[in-house]
């Protein structure tokens, strides 16, 4: 595993299909490590758009959830405590710009594959499909759920990255997540 520059921090990002609760459970994990989430970018950009994204837009997302992450770690560094490990929670982060692009536009511009390639989370919790669909104006794929998780899932595997399935409703979700990252935390 490959380890972050800024000692002692661990970057966790939250992931998987629309309609997951991973913007919810970013900011409940925050709550209970007492540290900063990354709110996903792409939502605060799509509501402001007035048409349709387009890959332009998703450059953009791209290099503002970059941005977003970026501005947290050096926020959490200055300020850091005496804990050993520190987690920065990120919500959705690029693993999302990359699966968009691919499924919507046919590929991945060659940037965001290098950053993706390149850009490490010391562990993903990967939201399971097992709450119901939230209906939102920026959600597209009801019908598509298991198709995006094992898209997901595949990336992580093919990443060999440390990944753990969250799954559960209310305050059982919120304790996978937890129980993952104290496991983590721990080896």
């Amino acid at each position: 595993m490959e380890k972050n520059d800024q000692s002692g921090i661990l970057k966790i990002a939250v992931i998987g299909p629309e309609s997951t609760g991973k913007s919810m459970l970013s900011e409940q994990l925050a709550g209970h490590y007492h540290t900063l989430w990354v709110p996903e970018f792409a939502r605060s950009y799509c509501t402001a758009l007035d048409r349709e994204c387009t890959l332009e837009d998703e450059i953009n997302m791209f290099h503002g959830q970059l941005a977003s992450e970026e501005r947290a770690l050096a926020q959490l560094a200055a300020r850091r405590d005496a804990r050993p490990r520190v987690p920065l929670i990120c919500d959705t982060t690029i693993v999302t710009v990359k699966v968009w692009c691919e499924y919507v536009f046919g590929f991945c511009p060659p940037e965001v594959e290098k950053e993706y390639r390149e850009r490490s989370y010391d562990l993903y919790l990967l939201m399971d499909i097992d709450l119901p669909w939230q209906e939102d104006p920026l959600r597209n794929f009801p019908d598509k759920q298991s198709f995006f998780l094992e898209w997901y899932t595949r990336l992580m595997q093919e990443k060999n990255a440390v990944y753990a399935v969250v799954s559960g409703q209310g305050e059982a979700r919120l304790r996978s997540a937890i129980t993952a990252i104290d496991d983590f935390m721990r080896s």
